[in-house]
């Protein structure tokens, strides 16, 4: 298994947001995450899907 997992402060510096906003959309579910000990991570697969379905809303597809 190679799955890259980022960490609240590896996803704001990849979304270029700051900790507190990638904190709140991970707490307000916007962000696909998953906490371990309380702490948030992120999948990199599940980001750039993530991504791709901004996209395509922000294109109206």
């Amino acid at each position: 298994m190679d799955e890259e997992i980022f960490t609240i402060k590896e996803v704001a510096s990849y979304l270029k947001l700051t900790e507190k906003t990638a904190y709140r959309l991970a707490a307000e579910g916007k962000l696909p995450g998953f906490k371990v000990g309380g702490s948030w991570r992120f999948k990199k697969e599940a980001l750039l899907a993530w991504i791709k379905k901004q996209e395509r809303a922000s294109n109206g597809n």
